[in-house]
């Protein structure tokens, strides 16, 4: 069942959008709706066909399952095997520091190596080694319609690649930027992957010090991003746009701060945002777009 990952709350201002498929029921649990998604329309995550509704909800990732939050029963795992027959079951417990490094525990069979496919581009990883968000594809297709082509974007935290073959493949000149040694070679390796390469300035460091020049969007795609935000605005112009990603409490609270910080740069902003999903109870993922004027 193709679905859209929701906060709970907000599961009421999907309800008659011409996406969902009303045929089926979401499934909620933890605070999260997964919304069933009519074909042809863009979704999240793929869920299994459940034999038992009640059954807690997991990520497939290639031939692995994963699941993220509080640790599984033994009944959450043996339901998975059952109904996905995985190489291997991982626990995902999060992901430590600016380098993103997972904390993962094998719960059956095997880790290792996955190619996950999602909206036509291919995304090689280890998810024991690197961090691979699903929750955050409506987001990535967002900035591949966003960039127009032979637009100067910067990724300051590429990862494998989440948002920069998106907005590489839409025609972007991306400047990628990633800190994690073992992320970075995968990004390399999905570049080559996916046609994408001569695309994308990649380099391994901190965005920091790899900034340089000025850009016309910048995604700062980290939940640590507002702490870059200082060092990002030394790169912009009028007509520049930042998509800001965030933590919070109550979604949108970190408006006015951002603008304070945009402002000390000598900046004036308009601002927009909006929610990717939930990431825990009571926390929010969310993204600010800053324009500069």
């Amino acid at each position: 069942m193709r679905t859209r990952r929701y906060p709970a709350g907000e599961l009421a201002a999907c309800t008659g959008a011409d996406w969902v498929d009303g045929s089926r029921r979401p499934f909620v649990a933890g605070g999260t709706a997964w919304v069933p998604v009519r074909a042809g329309y863009g979704w999240d995550e793929d869920l299994p066909e459940r034999s038992n509704p009640a059954a807690r909800g997991f990520q497939r990732l290639g031939d692995l399952v994963l699941f993220h939050g509080p640790h599984p029963d033994d009944a959450a795992v043996r339901d998975a095997i059952a109904r996905c027959s995985p190489k291997g079951v991982l626990w995902v417990r999060g992901h430590d520091g600016v380098e993103r490094v997972p904390g993962v525990e094998v719960l059956y069979g095997t880790g290792g190596e996955v190619a996950h496919l999602e909206n036509g581009l291919v995304y090689r990883l280890d998810p024991s080694r690197v961090m691979f968000s699903q929750g955050n594809r409506e987001e990535k297709g967002r900035l591949a319609r966003a960039v127009r082509p032979g637009e100067r974007t910067a990724d300051l935290f590429a990862g494998i690649g989440y948002f920069t073959l998106p907005a590489a493949r839409a025609g972007a000149r991306v400047h990628a930027m990633e800190i994690n040694p073992t992320a970075f070679g995968y990004l390399e390796e999905n570049l080559a992957a996916n046609g994408l390469a001569d695309n994308v300035e990649a380099e391994c460091g901190d965005c920091r010090d790899l900034l340089s020049g000025v850009y016309d969007q910048l995604v700062l795609g980290h939940f640590d991003a507002p702490s870059f935000l200082a060092d990002a605005l030394a790169h912009v112009r009028t007509g520049s746009v930042l998509h800001v990603h965030g933590v919070e409490r109550t979604p949108g609270e970190l408006g006015p701060a951002l603008a304070r910080t945009a402002a000390e740069s000598g900046h004036t902003t308009a601002s927009s945002w909006r929610t990717v999903k939930t990431c825990g109870p009571g926390r929010f993922h969310t993204v600010h777009d800053l324009v500069i004027l």
